[in-house]
C-alpha cells in the first residue's frame, strides 16, 4: 500500500519511513503540512499518518483540508496529547483512529492494517476469491490451500487488485505501489509481473480472475470476501 506519513521529528519521520517500508508498503515521508497537501494532490495514497503537532499548520488543519479537498483514504493520527477532548477534536477533524506517542511500532502496524482493511471492505486478516485466499499477516497467497511461490511484487500487485476488486487499477497505481521514485517506474515491468502472476494462479484449473482493460489497466473480476 501507498502510505503518507507527515511528522516534522526527523528521527521518528525517518524511523516509520524504514519501518513501513520493511512491512512492504510505499511510503511518502514529509515534515509538514504544506509538503503534505503536495503529495496528495499529485499521488495516490491509501492511507496517511499525520502528527497533531506539526509546525505552522497543524494536524487538525492539514486534516480538515484532505477532508475538504475529497480526499477520503484512511488517516491515522499521531499525537504526544493523551486527554481525550484531544482525540476527540482529532475524529472530529476526520481522523480515522489515533495513537498516543511513545508507541510501539506494533501498535502502529496493528491500527494501519486494520484500517486498510476497513477501508477496503473486510474485517478478517484474510481476503478470500474462490480458490484463492490471502493471508494479509503472512503476506502469503494460497490456491486451494496449497502457497504460491510470489516475490514480494507479485504479492503486493495481487494485493492490490483484491483490495480493488472489480474495480479498474492503472498501471500507473500500480506502478506507484511497488516503487518510491518515479525514476524507477516502468509500465513494461508491470505487464511482465502481472504476466507471471497470471500463470502462477492458474494452478488452479480454468481460475483466471485478472482481466486487462485495454488502455486502462487491470480488473480483479472475482468478488473477495
Amino acid at each position: 500500500m501507498k502510505l503518507l506519513v507527515v511528522e516534522d521529528e526527523a528521527l521518528l519521520r525517518h524511523h516509520l519511513y524504514t519501518r513501513l517500508g520493511e512491512q512492504g508498503h510505499v511510503v511518502d515521508a514529509v515534515p509538514d503540512a504544506e509538503e503534505a497537501l503536495y503529495h496528495a494532490r499529485e499521488y495516490h495514497h491509501d492511507l496517511a499518518v499525520v502528527d497533531l503537532g506539526l509546525p505552522g499548520m497543524s494536524g487538525l488543519d492539514l486534516i480538515r483540508q484532505l477532508r475538504g479537498q475529497g480526499r477520503d483514504f484512511p488517516i491515522l493520527i499521531l499525537t504526544a496529547r493523551g486527554n481525550w477532548q484531544d482525540k476527540v477534536e482529532g475524529l472530529a477533524a476526520g481522523a480515522d483512529d489515533y495513537v498516543v506517542k511513545p508507541f510501539q511500532f506494533e501498535e502502529l502496524e496493528a491500527r494501519l492494517n486494520a484500517l486498510l482493511r476497513r477501508s477496503a471492505g473486510f474485517t478478517q486478516a484474510t481476503i478470500e476469491a474462490g480458490p484463492l485466499r490471502l493471508d494479509l499477516n503472512r503476506k502469503q497467497a494460497l490456491v486451494e490451500d496449497r502457497p504460491l511461490a510470489l516475490t514480494a511484487y507479485e504479492y503486493r500487485i495481487l494485493e492490490y487488485l483484491m483490495r480493488h476488486q472489480q474495480q479498474v487499477v492503472a498501471k500507473d497505481r500500480l506502478m506507484e505501489q511497488l516503487y518510491p521514485d518515479d525514476g524507477e517506474r516502468d509500465p513494461n515491468v508491470i505487464e511482465v509481473l502481472v504476466g507471471r502472476l497470471r500463470r502462477k494462479l492458474e494452478a488452479a484449473p480454468g481460475f483466471r480472475p485478472i482481466e486487462t482493460v485495454r488502455g486502462q489497466g487491470y480488473l480483479f473480476t472475482e468478488r473477495c470476501r
